[in-house]
Protein backbone atom coordinates (compact mmCIF):
# COMPACT_ATOMS: atom_id res chain seq x y z
CA UNK A 1 0.00 0.00 0.00
CA UNK A 2 1.57 3.23 -0.93
CA UNK A 3 0.59 6.39 1.63
CA UNK A 4 0.77 9.32 -0.86
CA UNK A 5 1.72 12.82 0.85
CA UNK A 6 -0.11 14.82 -1.85
CA UNK A 7 -3.70 16.69 -2.52
CA UNK A 8 -2.87 17.91 1.31
CA UNK A 9 -1.98 14.44 2.80
CA UNK A 10 1.17 15.62 4.77
CA UNK A 11 1.78 12.56 7.36
CA UNK A 12 4.73 11.84 8.99
CA UNK A 13 6.33 8.93 9.73
CA UNK A 14 7.04 5.40 7.80
CA UNK A 15 5.49 5.10 4.27
CA UNK A 16 5.79 1.68 1.58
CA UNK A 17 6.74 3.35 -1.54
CA UNK A 18 7.54 2.25 -5.02
CA UNK A 19 11.03 0.42 -5.01
CA UNK A 20 11.78 -1.30 -2.10
CA UNK A 21 10.67 -0.15 1.96
CA UNK A 22 11.38 3.21 2.35
CA UNK A 23 11.55 5.10 5.44
CA UNK A 24 10.77 9.04 5.66
CA UNK A 25 10.67 10.51 9.19
CA UNK A 26 10.97 14.26 10.36
CA UNK A 27 14.40 14.50 11.40
CA UNK A 28 16.68 12.57 13.69
CA UNK A 29 13.97 12.14 16.45
CA UNK A 30 14.96 12.66 20.25
CA UNK A 31 13.60 11.83 23.51
CA UNK A 32 11.28 14.35 25.50
CA UNK A 33 13.36 16.64 27.76
CA UNK A 34 15.07 14.44 30.95
CA UNK A 35 14.89 11.15 29.34
CA UNK A 36 17.18 9.01 28.40
CA UNK A 37 17.22 6.72 25.60
CA UNK A 38 19.75 3.82 24.59
CA UNK A 39 21.05 4.39 21.02
CA UNK A 40 20.27 1.92 18.69
CA UNK A 41 23.59 1.02 17.41
CA UNK A 42 25.52 2.69 20.18
CA UNK A 43 25.90 3.12 23.48
CA UNK A 44 26.03 6.27 25.57
CA UNK A 45 23.35 8.31 27.47
CA UNK A 46 22.85 11.72 27.83
CA UNK A 47 20.78 13.61 30.79
CA UNK A 48 18.53 16.81 30.36
CA UNK A 49 21.20 19.34 30.59
CA UNK A 50 20.88 23.14 30.18
CA UNK A 51 23.38 25.86 29.74
CA UNK A 52 22.78 28.91 32.02
CA UNK A 53 21.96 32.17 30.27
CA UNK A 54 25.24 33.72 31.64
CA UNK A 55 27.38 31.38 30.16
CA UNK A 56 25.56 31.59 26.82
CA UNK A 57 25.69 35.08 25.92
CA UNK A 58 22.52 36.05 27.16
CA UNK A 59 20.81 33.45 24.50
CA UNK A 60 18.41 31.14 25.24
CA UNK A 61 19.99 27.99 26.48
CA UNK A 62 20.72 25.20 24.05
CA UNK A 63 18.75 21.69 24.67
CA UNK A 64 20.42 18.53 25.51
CA UNK A 65 18.34 15.96 24.33
CA UNK A 66 18.59 12.08 24.14
CA UNK A 67 19.01 10.33 20.40
CA UNK A 68 17.83 7.64 19.77
CA UNK A 69 16.90 5.41 16.70
CA UNK A 70 14.48 3.13 15.67
CA UNK A 71 15.07 -0.29 14.20
CA UNK A 72 13.89 -0.88 10.71
CA UNK A 73 13.90 -4.64 9.81
CA UNK A 74 14.07 -3.61 5.80
CA UNK A 75 16.31 -4.90 3.05
CA UNK A 76 17.11 -1.83 1.53
CA UNK A 77 15.90 1.14 3.46
CA UNK A 78 15.77 4.78 1.72
CA UNK A 79 15.96 7.03 5.07
CA UNK A 80 15.12 10.72 4.38
CA UNK A 81 18.00 12.24 6.38
CA UNK A 82 17.23 14.00 9.85
CA UNK A 83 16.30 15.66 6.40
CA UNK A 84 20.80 31.60 -10.03
CA UNK A 85 24.05 33.66 -8.75
CA UNK A 86 21.92 35.15 -5.79
CA UNK A 87 18.44 34.59 -4.10
CA UNK A 88 16.45 37.75 -4.32
CA UNK A 89 19.32 39.64 -3.31
CA UNK A 90 20.98 37.26 -0.64
CA UNK A 91 24.33 38.20 -1.66
CA UNK A 92 24.86 34.77 -2.41
CA UNK A 93 26.85 34.91 -5.41
CA UNK A 94 28.28 32.68 -7.58
CA UNK A 95 32.52 32.25 -7.48
CA UNK A 96 34.21 31.29 -10.57
CA UNK A 97 36.45 28.40 -10.10
CA UNK A 98 40.02 28.19 -11.69
CA UNK A 99 40.74 27.52 -14.78
CA UNK A 100 41.46 23.93 -15.05
CA UNK A 101 45.37 23.05 -15.48
CA UNK A 102 47.43 19.92 -16.38
CA UNK A 103 50.70 19.00 -15.88
CA UNK A 104 53.24 16.13 -16.49
CA UNK A 105 53.91 14.21 -13.27
CA UNK A 106 56.79 11.52 -12.76
CA UNK A 107 56.37 8.91 -10.29
CA UNK A 108 58.74 6.13 -9.27
CA UNK A 109 57.15 2.70 -8.24
CA UNK A 110 58.35 -0.27 -6.27
CA UNK A 111 60.66 -1.58 -9.16
CA UNK A 112 62.63 1.70 -9.38
CA UNK A 113 60.96 2.39 -12.95
CA UNK A 114 60.11 5.90 -13.55
CA UNK A 115 56.65 6.34 -14.88
CA UNK A 116 54.60 9.42 -16.41
CA UNK A 117 51.07 9.94 -15.99
CA UNK A 118 49.07 13.13 -16.59
CA UNK A 119 47.71 15.28 -13.55
CA UNK A 120 44.49 16.93 -14.29
CA UNK A 121 44.29 19.13 -11.09
CA UNK A 122 40.58 20.91 -11.33
CA UNK A 123 41.76 23.66 -9.44
CA UNK A 124 39.45 21.94 -6.07
CA UNK A 125 40.65 23.64 -2.89
CA UNK A 126 41.46 20.93 -0.05
CA UNK A 127 38.94 19.32 2.17
CA UNK A 128 40.44 21.09 5.02
CA UNK A 129 39.76 24.63 3.48
CA UNK A 130 36.75 23.32 1.61
CA UNK A 131 35.32 22.63 5.24
CA UNK A 132 36.98 25.98 6.81
CA UNK A 133 35.34 27.84 4.18
CA UNK A 134 31.84 26.35 4.62
CA UNK A 135 31.06 25.18 7.80
CA UNK A 136 30.10 28.27 9.24
CA UNK A 137 27.49 28.26 6.77
CA UNK A 138 25.35 25.20 8.01
CA UNK A 139 23.52 24.85 10.96
CA UNK A 140 21.55 22.32 13.01
CA UNK A 141 17.79 22.64 13.36
CA UNK A 142 15.74 21.06 16.36
CA UNK A 143 11.97 20.74 15.29
CA UNK A 144 9.63 20.60 18.87
CA UNK A 145 6.78 18.50 17.96
CA UNK A 146 3.53 18.22 20.03
CA UNK A 147 1.56 15.21 19.45
CA UNK A 148 -1.36 13.69 21.40
CA UNK A 149 -1.81 10.18 22.33
CA UNK A 150 -4.83 7.86 21.97
CA UNK A 151 -5.88 8.74 25.25
CA UNK A 152 -6.23 12.77 24.63
CA UNK A 153 -2.89 13.37 26.12
CA UNK A 154 -0.04 15.83 24.88
CA UNK A 155 3.11 13.91 24.18
CA UNK A 156 6.36 17.05 23.57
CA UNK A 157 9.09 15.53 21.07
CA UNK A 158 11.71 16.40 19.19
CA UNK A 159 13.22 15.92 15.64
CA UNK A 160 16.97 17.31 14.36
CA UNK A 161 17.93 17.93 10.93
CA UNK A 162 20.46 20.39 9.33
CA UNK A 163 19.92 23.80 7.68
CA UNK A 164 21.70 25.75 4.79
CA UNK A 165 22.40 29.92 5.70
CA UNK A 166 21.33 32.00 2.77
CA UNK A 167 21.45 35.44 3.31
CA UNK A 168 23.40 37.64 6.12
CA UNK A 169 20.12 38.47 7.42
CA UNK A 170 18.68 34.95 8.56
CA UNK A 171 17.23 32.98 5.84
CA UNK A 172 18.15 29.53 6.18
CA UNK A 173 17.10 26.81 3.44
CA UNK A 174 16.33 23.03 5.02
CA UNK A 175 14.00 19.88 3.86
CA UNK A 176 10.13 19.96 4.44
CA UNK A 177 10.15 16.65 6.43
CA UNK A 178 12.76 18.33 8.94
CA UNK A 179 10.11 21.02 9.48
CA UNK A 180 6.87 19.37 8.61
CA UNK A 181 4.54 19.12 11.77
CA UNK A 182 6.49 21.18 14.04
CA UNK A 183 5.39 23.67 16.68
CA UNK A 184 8.28 25.31 17.11
CA UNK A 185 12.53 25.54 15.88
CA UNK A 186 15.72 26.16 16.71
CA UNK A 187 18.59 26.88 15.06
CA UNK A 188 22.29 26.40 16.34
CA UNK A 189 25.03 28.19 14.49
CA UNK A 190 28.58 26.74 13.81
CA UNK A 191 29.88 28.47 16.41
CA UNK A 192 27.16 27.07 18.73
CA UNK A 193 24.30 30.25 18.92
CA UNK A 194 21.04 29.29 19.21
CA UNK A 195 18.13 31.10 17.75
CA UNK A 196 14.66 30.84 17.96
CA UNK A 197 13.34 30.30 13.88
CA UNK A 198 10.04 31.11 12.32
CA UNK A 199 8.91 29.34 9.26
CA UNK A 200 8.65 31.06 6.06
CA UNK A 201 7.26 27.99 4.11
CA UNK A 202 7.66 24.93 2.88
CA UNK A 203 7.00 23.01 -0.11
CA UNK A 204 6.20 18.87 0.45
CA UNK A 205 6.49 18.29 -3.57
CA UNK A 206 10.24 19.37 -3.71
CA UNK A 207 10.80 18.53 0.35
CA UNK A 208 12.16 22.10 0.36
CA UNK A 209 11.45 24.63 3.49
CA UNK A 210 12.60 27.64 4.54
CA UNK A 211 13.34 29.26 8.23
CA UNK A 212 14.12 32.79 9.62
CA UNK A 213 16.22 33.71 12.18
CA UNK A 214 16.51 36.92 13.91
CA UNK A 215 20.79 37.48 13.19
CA UNK A 216 22.65 39.52 10.95
CA UNK A 217 26.03 39.05 9.53
CA UNK A 218 25.85 35.47 8.67
CA UNK A 219 27.87 33.08 6.69
CA UNK A 220 25.67 32.84 3.85
CA UNK A 221 26.90 29.72 1.22
CA UNK A 222 27.61 30.73 -2.00
CA UNK A 223 25.66 29.25 -4.62
CA UNK A 224 27.30 26.94 -7.19
CA UNK A 225 26.01 25.28 -10.97
CA UNK A 226 24.21 21.66 -9.98
CA UNK A 227 24.18 21.42 -14.24
CA UNK A 228 27.62 21.64 -14.26
CA UNK A 229 28.20 18.38 -12.29
CA UNK A 230 29.91 15.86 -13.62
CA UNK A 231 30.87 12.02 -12.24
CA UNK A 232 33.93 11.76 -10.48
CA UNK A 233 33.90 15.63 -8.92
CA UNK A 234 34.60 16.35 -5.62
CA UNK A 235 31.66 16.94 -2.93
CA UNK A 236 31.86 17.40 0.75
CA UNK A 237 28.67 16.67 2.95
CA UNK A 238 28.28 18.91 5.99
CA UNK A 239 25.85 18.68 8.83
CA UNK A 240 23.95 17.36 11.72
CA UNK A 241 24.46 13.51 11.76
CA UNK A 242 22.61 11.86 14.59
CA UNK A 243 21.21 15.16 15.74
CA UNK A 244 24.16 15.25 18.04
CA UNK A 245 27.09 16.27 15.73
CA UNK A 246 26.62 19.09 14.39
CA UNK A 247 29.17 20.67 12.01
CA UNK A 248 30.25 16.96 10.87
CA UNK A 249 32.55 16.79 7.04
CA UNK A 250 32.24 14.19 5.02
CA UNK A 251 33.71 14.11 1.63
CA UNK A 252 33.10 12.23 -1.40
CA UNK A 253 32.58 12.55 -5.15
CA UNK A 254 29.76 12.91 -7.42
CA UNK A 255 28.24 9.45 -8.37
CA UNK A 256 25.78 10.59 -10.70
CA UNK A 257 24.06 13.60 -11.68
CA UNK A 258 20.56 12.85 -12.39
CA UNK A 259 18.93 9.94 -10.32
CA UNK A 260 15.67 9.19 -10.10
CA UNK A 261 14.65 8.46 -6.92
CA UNK A 262 10.93 8.04 -5.48
CA UNK A 263 10.56 9.55 -1.69
CA UNK A 264 6.53 9.25 -1.53
CA UNK A 265 5.54 12.24 -3.32
CA UNK A 266 6.91 11.30 -6.81
CA UNK A 267 9.67 10.81 -8.73
CA UNK A 268 12.55 13.61 -7.77
CA UNK A 269 15.86 14.19 -10.08
CA UNK A 270 18.74 14.17 -7.75
CA UNK A 271 22.56 14.02 -7.07
CA UNK A 272 23.95 10.74 -5.66
CA UNK A 273 27.30 10.53 -3.97
CA UNK A 274 29.19 8.51 -1.62
CA UNK A 275 29.78 11.40 0.56
CA UNK A 276 28.72 9.79 4.21
CA UNK A 277 25.46 10.96 5.02
CA UNK A 278 22.79 9.65 8.18
CA UNK A 279 19.93 10.51 9.67
CA UNK A 280 20.42 13.88 10.98
CA UNK A 281 21.98 14.95 7.60
CA UNK A 282 18.86 16.45 5.98
CA UNK A 283 18.44 20.04 4.95
CA UNK A 284 22.29 20.72 5.00
CA UNK A 285 24.74 21.46 2.54
CA UNK A 286 26.24 19.10 -0.54
CA UNK A 287 29.40 21.46 -1.95
CA UNK A 288 31.52 21.27 -4.31
CA UNK A 289 35.23 21.93 -5.01
CA UNK A 290 35.53 24.98 -5.14
CA UNK A 291 33.40 25.36 -1.49
CA UNK A 292 29.76 26.24 -3.69
CA UNK A 293 26.45 25.09 -2.54
CA UNK A 294 25.03 22.33 -5.27
CA UNK A 295 22.49 20.33 -2.97
CA UNK A 296 20.79 20.38 -0.08
CA UNK A 297 21.15 17.16 1.05
CA UNK A 298 17.86 14.95 1.34
CA UNK A 299 17.81 11.25 1.55
CA UNK A 300 20.46 8.02 2.16
CA UNK A 301 20.00 4.38 1.31
CA UNK A 302 21.06 1.94 3.86
CA UNK A 303 20.34 -1.58 4.78
CA UNK A 304 22.31 -4.74 5.28
CA UNK A 305 25.05 -4.46 2.05
CA UNK A 306 24.19 -1.10 1.45
CA UNK A 307 26.56 1.67 1.86
CA UNK A 308 27.60 4.78 0.11
CA UNK A 309 24.46 5.92 -1.13
CA UNK A 310 23.32 9.41 -0.60
CA UNK A 311 21.28 11.95 -2.43
CA UNK A 312 20.63 15.28 -2.98
CA UNK A 313 18.49 17.78 -4.37
CA UNK A 314 19.86 20.10 -6.88
CA UNK A 315 20.54 23.65 -6.33
CA UNK A 316 19.71 25.04 -9.50
CA UNK A 317 16.18 23.03 -9.32
CA UNK A 318 15.63 24.54 -5.92
CA UNK A 319 16.24 28.46 -6.24
CA UNK A 320 12.93 28.98 -8.09
CA UNK A 321 11.54 26.99 -4.96
CA UNK A 322 13.01 29.07 -2.39
CA UNK A 323 12.27 32.16 -3.75
CA UNK A 324 8.85 31.40 -3.78
CA UNK A 325 9.04 30.37 -0.69
CA UNK A 326 10.48 33.48 0.69
CA UNK A 327 8.04 35.82 -1.48
CA UNK A 328 4.64 33.89 -1.02
CA UNK A 329 5.18 31.23 2.21
CA UNK A 330 4.13 28.33 -0.84
CA UNK A 331 5.18 27.70 -4.15
CA UNK A 332 1.87 28.93 -6.40
CA UNK A 333 0.02 26.97 -8.89
CA UNK A 334 0.08 23.68 -7.00
CA UNK A 335 -3.21 21.88 -7.06
CA UNK A 336 -5.08 20.43 -4.54
CA UNK A 337 -8.41 18.40 -5.18
CA UNK A 338 -9.27 18.50 -1.10
CA UNK A 339 -8.27 14.93 -0.45
CA UNK A 340 -5.72 12.81 0.87
CA UNK A 341 -5.59 9.20 -0.68
CA UNK A 342 -4.26 5.17 -0.46
CA UNK A 343 -3.25 3.08 -3.34
CA UNK A 344 -4.24 -0.36 -2.75
CA UNK A 345 -2.70 -2.63 -4.84
CA UNK A 346 -3.82 -5.90 -3.02
CA UNK A 347 -6.79 -7.47 -1.57
CA UNK A 348 -5.30 -8.40 1.74
CA UNK A 349 -4.61 -4.71 2.28
CA UNK A 350 -7.83 -3.90 0.55
CA UNK A 351 -10.02 -6.69 3.81
CA UNK A 352 -7.54 -4.90 6.19
CA UNK A 353 -9.18 -1.56 5.47
CA UNK A 354 -12.89 -3.37 4.83
CA UNK A 355 -12.66 -1.92 1.46
CA UNK A 356 -14.05 -4.01 -1.23
CA UNK A 357 -11.73 -4.30 -3.06
CA UNK A 358 -8.25 -2.87 -4.73
CA UNK A 359 -7.85 1.04 -6.65
CA UNK A 360 -7.42 4.71 -5.34
CA UNK A 361 -9.63 5.20 -2.21
CA UNK A 362 -10.06 8.59 -0.43
CA UNK A 363 -8.72 8.46 2.95
CA UNK A 364 -9.50 12.18 4.56
CA UNK A 365 -11.04 15.15 3.17
CA UNK A 366 -9.90 18.57 3.98
CA UNK A 367 -12.93 20.88 5.59
CA UNK A 368 -13.94 23.20 3.60
CA UNK A 369 -11.91 21.74 0.44
CA UNK A 370 -13.62 21.50 -2.83
CA UNK A 371 -14.20 17.87 -2.38
CA UNK A 372 -16.04 18.40 0.88
CA UNK A 373 -18.32 20.99 -1.25
CA UNK A 374 -19.05 18.29 -3.63
CA UNK A 375 -19.92 15.33 -0.78
CA UNK A 376 -16.63 13.10 -1.36
CA UNK A 377 -16.47 11.24 1.68
CA UNK A 378 -13.40 8.88 3.10
CA UNK A 379 -14.12 5.54 1.93
CA UNK A 380 -15.06 6.57 -1.43
CA UNK A 381 -13.24 5.04 -4.52
CA UNK A 382 -12.04 7.41 -7.45
CA UNK A 383 -13.62 5.27 -10.83
CA UNK A 384 -11.96 8.18 -12.88
CA UNK A 385 -10.81 11.71 -13.55
CA UNK A 386 -11.22 13.76 -16.65
CA UNK A 387 -12.64 11.00 -18.00
CA UNK A 388 -9.78 8.82 -17.88
CA UNK A 389 -9.83 4.96 -15.51
CA UNK A 390 -7.67 5.59 -12.39
CA UNK A 391 -6.13 2.60 -10.80
CA UNK A 392 -3.29 4.13 -9.47
CA UNK A 393 -2.12 6.94 -7.33
CA UNK A 394 0.38 7.99 -9.95
CA UNK A 395 -2.26 7.53 -12.42
CA UNK A 396 -4.13 10.11 -10.69
CA UNK A 397 -1.63 12.91 -9.99
CA UNK A 398 -0.22 13.08 -14.01
CA UNK A 399 -3.82 13.71 -14.91
CA UNK A 400 -3.93 16.86 -12.08
CA UNK A 401 -0.73 18.10 -13.02
CA UNK A 402 -1.74 18.30 -16.39
CA UNK A 403 -3.93 20.99 -15.20
CA UNK A 404 -4.19 24.13 -14.31
CA UNK A 405 -5.87 26.01 -11.24
CA UNK A 406 -9.34 27.02 -12.02
CA UNK A 407 -9.93 24.28 -14.61
CA UNK A 408 -13.09 21.67 -13.85
CA UNK A 409 -12.65 18.27 -14.72
CA UNK A 410 -15.09 15.28 -14.59
CA UNK A 411 -14.77 13.06 -11.14
CA UNK A 412 -16.42 9.62 -10.99
CA UNK A 413 -16.65 8.04 -7.51
CA UNK A 414 -18.14 4.71 -6.65
CA UNK A 415 -19.59 4.25 -2.93
CA UNK A 416 -21.46 1.12 -1.27
CA UNK A 417 -21.38 -0.30 -5.04
CA UNK A 418 -22.49 2.89 -6.52
CA UNK A 419 -21.05 4.95 -9.05
CA UNK A 420 -21.97 8.48 -9.10
CA UNK A 421 -20.25 11.80 -11.56
CA UNK A 422 -19.63 14.99 -10.88
CA UNK A 423 -17.52 18.07 -11.47
CA UNK A 424 -14.83 19.11 -9.26
CA UNK A 425 -12.80 22.44 -9.96
CA UNK A 426 -9.25 22.38 -9.03
CA UNK A 427 -8.04 24.65 -6.33
CA UNK A 428 -4.72 26.18 -5.42
CA UNK A 429 -2.44 24.20 -2.64
CA UNK A 430 -1.60 26.03 0.49
CA UNK A 431 -0.15 23.94 2.80
CA UNK A 432 -0.48 24.85 6.56
CA UNK A 433 2.50 26.56 7.89
CA UNK A 434 1.39 26.21 11.48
Amino acid sequence: MNDNRFYGNESNGPSDVQGGTFYENNGYPHSPAGGQNRMDSESFYSGGQQTPPEQNGGKKPKKERSPFLTKRAAAVVLAVCVGAAAIGGFGAGRMTAPASTAAEVSVQNDTGTIQTSADTASGDLSIADIAAKTQDSVVAITTEVVQESLFGQETVGEGAGSGVIISEDGYIVTNNHVVEGGSSYQVTLNNGDVYDATLVGRDPDTDLAVLKIEATGLSPAAFGDSDALAVGDTTVAIGNPLGKLGGTVTDGIVSATNREINLGNGTMNLIQTNAAVNPGNSGGGLFNGQGELIGIVVAKSGGTNVEGLGYAIPINGAQEIINELIDNGYVTGRISIGISIIDVADLQTAMSYGLSGTGVYVAQVTEGSTAAEIGIQAGDRIVSFDGKEITSASELKEIIDSHSVGDTVEITIERDGKTASTNITLQEYVPSNS
